[in-house]
């Protein structure tokens, strides 16, 4: 698959996606990276510490957050993606689920769309012959960008879950393919976090390989987030170690990105699991 200028072969490597979050209310890094300039020093340090993508989000989702206006996502993000495609050569992602946001960005030069909704949050519109499609995937197949669609609920109410979550992203998958969004250039990612219970949660990383039945390439989401912290009963600060655990589960899982805060420590973790699967072959 290419994002960007890069060429990501998937099978035998897990690439690191690093996040960058210039929202004041993130649950890891809120304030951060604000400004431009902070958001620019650590999107270096994100790039020297092995990041292969990175992750520009202006809106936190974490839990009981707060919506806010496109103009004031654009506003956040765009002057970001613009600068960090000015000054580094590296593929970017932008974390949003709205449709006006994902084409400022992509006209920024965004080069991969991460929806935490899977084409499923936004009103759909009527497109011709194939019926209802989200303005979204309509957007995505504008731009011809490759796509990660993430699974999410609104609650956490099934009666089958391994079942339902599957049916969930085979929705998101039709979706794509009613607006026209090559199913090569599609990433699936089971969501943790969201619309999840915390054993949820727990069932989708020990089954990651689960997710791999659409034949498409998986990115891990875990880093930092509320499954690592209520298994060990840590704060949000003291989650590396689970973090690099969940790393470390979606190598052995085949996994193609982890999408993680710590990009250094997270690295080293893929080269280690890595090389112990090569068996010195």
């Amino acid at each position: 698959m290419k994002i960007g200028s890069r060429e990501f072969s998937f099978g035998q490597k897990t690439y690191l996606m690093g996040i960058l979050n210039v929202t004041p209310d993130s649950f890891s890094d809120g304030g951060r990276f604000l400004p431009k300039d902070r958001a620019l020093f650590h999107a270096e340090k994100l790039i020297k510490d092995g990041a292969d993508l990175l992750d520009i989000g202006g809106e936190s989702t974490r839990p009981g957050y707060q919506e806010i206006s496109s103009q004031e996502e654009m506003e956040r993000i765009v002057p970001v993606i613009r600068a960090v495609k000015e000054n580094f050569d590296i593929p970017v992602s932008v974390d949003t689920y709205k449709a006006d946001v994902f084409l400022e960005a992509a006209g920024a030069g965004a080069d991969l769309l991460n929806d935490i909704w899977g084409f499923r949050r936004e009103a759909s519109v009527e497109s011709g012959k194939i019926g209802m499609v989200s303005k979204m995937a309509l957007a995505a197949a504008k731009t011809g960008l490759p796509v990660c669609l993430m699974h999410n609920r609104k609650e956490a109410v099934y009666r089958d879950f391994p079942r339902e979550i599957m049916e969930d992203l085979e929705k998101s998958l039709l979706t794509a393919e009613n607006a026209g969004v090559k199913r090569e250039s599609i990433l699936l990612d089971p969501g943790i976090g969201f619309g999840k219970t915390y054993e949820q949660n727990l069932w989708c990383l020990k089954h990651l390989e689960e997710f791999k039945r659409f034949g498409l390439p998986i990115l891990l989401g875990a880093s930092r987030k509320s499954v690592i912290g209520l298994a060990l009963d840590l704060p949000v600060a003291e989650r590396e170690e689970g973090t690099i655990v969940t790393t470390v589960m979606a190598v052995l899982k085949g996994c193609a990105f982890v999408r993680v805060h710590n990009v250094q420590a997270n690295k080293r973790a893929v080269r280690m699991a890595e090389a112990i699967l090569r068996g010195g072959g």
